[in-house]
């Protein structure tokens, strides 16, 4: 039936907005940065002051 293809239309755009925005946010959530604060190695040096 012609009339009823706008609704296959509408049901496929938004499957397709769906598993965009699940691609998306699995992607964003998915992908860890490198912790630069753990490669940094601090220099503590200890003074001794004489007073």
């Amino acid at each position: 039936m012609p009339q009823m293809a706008p609704m296959n239309w509408l049901t496929l755009m938004f499957f397709f907005c769906f598993i965009f925005m699940i691609f998306n946010s699995l992607n964003y959530f998915s992908f860890l940065y490198p912790s630069t604060s753990s490669t940094i190695n601090k220099i503590k040096t200890s003074t001794s002051w004489k007073w």
